[in-house]
């Protein structure tokens, strides 16, 4: 705190001394206020320490910076309250509460949405069974798909067996640029259709596994 306050600043702190509040060491948080310039014009701040000290000044000193701390005016009426610096521990469980009520708030609408969509676990079921049933011919599909580019691949390796650098015979001639091009491509088909049809595979794994879940809290609500 600043040495020789002015007079307003004295009368401040005597006005303020008089408050009902005087020693208490906890006041209600708000949130923090940006200032502008000339905001904090004969403003003085007012915070109670760990002891229930009473503290006034111009300024907060660096020590009691974690403090809530009202800014009173020139008259010693609070103007508002500022929240304190707050610690990593602080910031930490704001964080972690505010992910827990996001949780909590994601899990209510699930419930709603699962009660208003089904009447009941046959509902959830057939509607599962229809996903599968789309995804298994998508899987079938990429299987079909895949089995014809490596029957394709199988053709072209032995075309490509007759020239460099597949053929052993040290005279046979290069390949054929188109053959080569066709070759490569076909093999860089199969590697997408191959992660197609894995990804797709997860897919499903992953759809029976929300409804099993959507089933189970289905029940739960229901009592069932």
């Amino acid at each position: 705190m600043r040495q020789g306050l002015t007079l307003a600043a004295l009368v401040v702190a005597s006005l303020a001394l008089l408050s009902p509040d005087v020693g208490h060491s906890a006041e209600k948080k708000k949130p923090r206020r940006t200032t502008r310039a000339g905001d904090n014009a004969g403003q003085v701040y007012r915070w109670v320490d760990e002891q229930g000290v009473v503290h006034f000044g111009d300024q907060v000193p660096a020590e009691y910076a974690p403090i809530d701390r009202q800014v009173l005016n020139q008259y010693g009426i609070p103007l508002r309250t500022e929240q304190g610096v707050m610690t990593e521990e602080e910031l930490e469980a704001e964080r972690k509460a505010a992910i827990e009520k996001k949780a909590a708030l994601a899990a209510a609408r699930r419930d709603e949405v699962l009660l208003s969509t089904y009447l009941s676990v046959e509902e959830i079921e057939a509607l599962r069974n229809r996903r599968i049933e789309l995804i298994d011919g998508q899987i079938s599909v990429t299987s079909n798909y895949l089995d014809s580019l490596r029957d394709r691949l199988k053709q072209l390796q032995a075309e490509a067996s007759a020239f460099k650098p597949y053929s052993k015979d040290p005279d046979a001639a290069p390949i054929d640029e188109k053959l080569a091009e066709e070759l490569a491509d076909t093999a860089d088909s199969i590697a997408l259709y191959e992660k197609t049809l894995q990804d797709t595979r997860k897919r499903q794994g992953r759809v029976v596994m929300a409804f099993d879940s959507d089933i189970a809290r289905f029940k739960e609500l229901k009592g069932l």
